[in-house]
């Protein structure tokens, strides 16, 4: 996607501790910048050939990992490739499949429920808006948001999973105590153009480099743009 970004010298050290030197366009310029540097193609890691597939992989990410969805999801889709034949799936049927993704009880009624809501207030398909996609079951504000931007590439929100919430307190992008709070604190300072790739980028950098436990701080280009307190290297 393209994207209108200031160019700056990310580099270049900024004091992040007030408001003002936290939230400078510069410094968030900066980190944009050395996102598009580090990951200029970063992309959503659940697989999919649809926006059904993607809101259901999306549903059994949750509190899972995205190679394990993706080890389930292929033998899920080829039993039940669309909402109308998943819609008539029985619970017992839909757990036996996702079971090792965890919470499988749950994940299978949610599935299962957007299955029947899409068919049968949405003509069998995927809407396209936010405020229709957060009352299919199992898709809150994350999920329709990963649905929106990966298939239909609208940016009405900004993905917040563990790794954004982690990393942007951690940039002090954000300080809210919540994911939804932090979504809102992301939508007032990001570019609109670059919602979709910035949670992209910033999963992409969780999983590599800024680990909840040991973050690798000696080989993250963002370093110089960094004072969290749990740095493990300091330039």
């Amino acid at each position: 996607m393209q994207k209108n970004k200031p160019t700056s010298n990310h580099t270049a050290k900024i004091p992040p501790q007030s408001p003002r030197g936290r939230l400078a366009p510069d410094r968030i310029a900066a980190i944009l910048a050395a996102l598009d540097e580090a990951y200029p193609h970063a992309v959503c890691a659940l697989t999919h050939n649809s926006p059904w597939e993607l809101l259901v992989a999306t549903i059994l990410s949750a509190q899972c990992t995205d190679v394990r969805v993706n080890m389930v999801t292929p033998e899920l889709f080829r039993r039940f490739p669309t909402p109308q034949k998943m819609a008539k799936a029985t619970l017992p049927q839909l757990e036996a499949l996702i079971r090792t993704t965890g919470f499988f009880h749950n994940k299978a009624k949610s599935i299962q429920g957007a299955a029947r809501k899409i068919v049968s207030n949405f003509n069998g398909q995927v809407p396209q808006t936010l405020a229709e996609l957060i009352t299919i079951p199992g898709a809150a504000r994350k999920t329709a948001n990963v649905v929106l931007g990966v298939a239909y590439g609208k940016a009405e929100g900004v993905v917040v999973d563990t790794h954004v919430f982690r990393i942007t307190h951690r940039l002090g992008l954000a300080k809210g105590e919540t994911p939804q709070k932090v979504e809102q604190e992301l939508m007032r300072i990001l570019p609109q153009s670059c919602w979709i790739d910035f949670s992209h980028q910033i999963i992409h950098h969780g999983r590599q480099i800024c680990e909840a436990r040991k973050p690798k701080c000696d080989r993250c280009n963002l370093e110089q743009l960094c004072n969290a307190k749990d740095k493990t290297w300091q330039s």
